[in-house]
């Protein structure tokens, strides 16, 4: 599949409440497009740095896919002791080796450009293509409906970064992103200059 932009959320201070809404745990990670082609694996950064070389788990997983081809869009993170996304210990670079990719879009399948498909059929073909996968990627838990405000009060008290919410009929646009993100005011992430 050719490079694209990736789908960049906007910040908004309210998570929408309506019932075609689906609501993801905002990682605090790197964001990147995991690209197989045959036996050829990518991990694309949003400058466009193919990163497989440090995040071998993930790399790996990937070549271990009966699926030979695919692009998954998600986030890189390392998670830890409770479970939580650190970005301090991704960022340090001595954590690599343990990296995970929490996969929440599928948009390229089998020479296929799924990007013009709504999101809630993509998420539905992520599903399938990550059935019994136990490490290494993962597909991000979601929350469909009406829930969204609610599940974002509890990512602020779990210490979580926010929320990304995305409307389920909607196609992968980079240029006309109607994804919004919420973040948690007391997050660490609020400060950091880069994301």
């Amino acid at each position: 599949m050719r490079p694209f932009e990736f789908c960049v959320p906007k910040a908004a201070k309210a998570v929408p409440a309506g019932p075609d809404w689906i609501h993801e745990i905002k990682y605090d990670g790197y964001r990147a497009r995991l690209v197989r082609a045959g036996d050829r694996v990518r991990l694309e950064s949003k400058a466009g740095l193919d990163w497989a070389w440090r995040f071998p788990f993930i790399a790996e997983t990937a070549r271990k896919m009966r699926q030979e081809d695919f692009a998954i869009d998600g986030e890189i993170v390392v998670l830890d002791l409770r479970g939580v996304s650190d970005f301090d210990a991704l960022h340090s670079g001595r954590h690599n080796a343990e990296a995970q990719l929490y996969a929440f879009d599928l948009v390229g399948l089998a020479g296929d450009d799924l990007r013009q498909l709504p999101l809630f059929e993509r998420k539905a073909e992520l599903g399938k293509l990550l059935r019994g996968r136990a490490e290494g990627i993962f597909v991000a838990p979601f929350e469909p409906g009406a829930i969204g405000p609610d599940l974002f009060a509890a990512a602020c008290e779990m210490g979580l970064e926010g929320l990304v919410s995305k409307h389920r009929e909607r196609r992968y646009r980079p240029r006309t992103c109607d994804w919004i993100k919420v973040k948690n005011r007391a997050h660490p992430a609020m400060s950091r200059r880069f994301e």
